[in-house]
């Protein structure tokens, strides 16, 4: 069987790293957009289950079937935007709103317009845009030095030692040691972690055209520009540059329309998790590289069965052992993303522009700034055309 012939620890821990990131990064955020759409507490864990079992099956099948690493996540922007918008609008409309948002995203799955767009974005442009979006995640591991120095320090000296030695084991021995060193001084708080099953929660969908044009379609936006796109440019910068996004879009539509009711927001690629799966740690071949997509499709759906008690799991890890390892992992894939970036001479401003733009933060009109990246990179890259020519 495939599967077991190309099978590699490094990227089965690749896919669990990047669960344990996305659910200890981001889980707090769902948390306060379920709270805000008014729902209880088991309707939150509901949000949980479906958001998780949603990822997973998505995730798994989808590298399963295209041999890649196609992860799928929720839309963390998306949230966001959520927990800041949702005061007062039940959860019923909610609910109507969050399928309203599938069904656009099924659209643009089976129209291939998605597909069209993406390939207009020129390699340098997409590179750099993904440098700016993972360039705080680097510089977090420093960061995170003055908050627990003794950890950190040990996590950033196992990864140079092990770069050099045993690279595709890297992550695994950063992970190793930082998982050691926090049960050693009890920075794990075991006690804190509940042993239960979640279950999903009904909730019988409403639509609101208010709802639809004051939430839906800025969360349409914001779930494309700031996710899909910079999933796009991860995909291509890692040399999968061919994969056709329009049927990973359609799926992604149909799973949100399909596990609203439950909670299940918005699907979408993933941008920084992607980043752990396809870079060269997780395996050194890209053809073997789909099987941290099956791992973390798995973990994934344990995430939504087990639902609170995986939550607090993640949550029982310090938040500097989470940066640095979520810091480390990305390293190779910031260093590979600037190569690419700045390699052609002719491009090389316009590339700049994008990587500072979208690293600086910058929002408007309630959209991130991989998208004004992307698009400032483009402006810039015709000017120079139009200059040529």
């Amino acid at each position: 069987m495939s599967v077991l012939k190309d099978f590699s620890s490094s990227a089965f821990v690749a896919g669990f790293i990047a669960v344990l990131i996305g659910f200890a990064s981001a889980s707090a955020i769902v948390f306060q957009a379920a709270q805000a759409a008014g729902a209880n507490a088991l309707q939150i864990e509901s949000w949980i289950w479906a958001l998780g079992i949603g990822m997973g099956f998505t995730t798994f099948g989808l590298s399963l079937y295209f041999k890649r690493p196609l992860i799928i996540v929720w839309s963390t922007p998306g949230a966001a935007l959520l927990a800041s918008s949702l005061q007062g609008s039940g959860l019923a409309e909610t609910t109507g709103t969050f399928i309203f948002v599938g069904l656009l995203i099924v659209v643009l799955g089976i129209s291939g317009l998605f597909n069209k767009l993406a390939q207009l974005i020129p390699m340098p442009i997409a590179s750099a845009m993904l440098a700016g979006i993972l360039l705080q995640f680097g510089i977090g591991i420093f960061t995170a030095i003055s908050v627990d120095a003794s950890l950190v320090l040990a996590m950033l000296a196992t990864y140079i030692l092990l770069k050099f030695t045993l690279p595709r084991y890297t992550i695994l021995g950063v992970l190793a040691v930082g998982t050691a060193i926090c049960l050693l001084n009890g920075s794990v708080d075991i006690t804190a972690i509940e042993f239960r099953l979640a279950s999903p929660e009904w909730v019988t969908p409403e639509f609101s055209f208010a709802s639809i044009i004051g939430i839906g379609i800025p969360l349409f936006i914001v779930t494309m520009a700031s996710q899909n796109l910079p999933g796009v440019a991860i995909l291509k910068s890692s040399g999968y540059a061919q994969q056709n996004v329009s049927p990973i879009m359609t799926v992604t539509g149909l799973s949100t329309v399909i596990l609203a009711p439950f909670g299940g927001f918005t699907f979408n690629l993933a941008a920084i998790t992607a980043a752990i799966c396809t870079s060269d740690e997780c395996h050194s071949d890209p053809s073997k590289r789909y099987i941290s997509g099956l791992s973390a499709g798995v973990f994934n759906v344990l995430a939504g069965l087990f639902g609170a008690t995986v939550v607090s799991l993640f949550a029982a890890f310090p938040v500097t052992m989470v940066a640095a390892l979520a810091g480390l992992a990305l390293v190779s894939t910031i260093s590979s993303s600037l190569t690419s970036a700045l390699a052609e001479p002719s491009q090389r401003e316009a590339a700049i522009i994008a990587f500072l733009v979208t690293a600086s933060g910058l929002s408007f009109l309630g959209i991130a700034s991989a998208f004004w990246g992307v698009i400032l990179g483009l402006l810039v890259l015709k000017v120079a055309e139009l200059k040529k020519s």
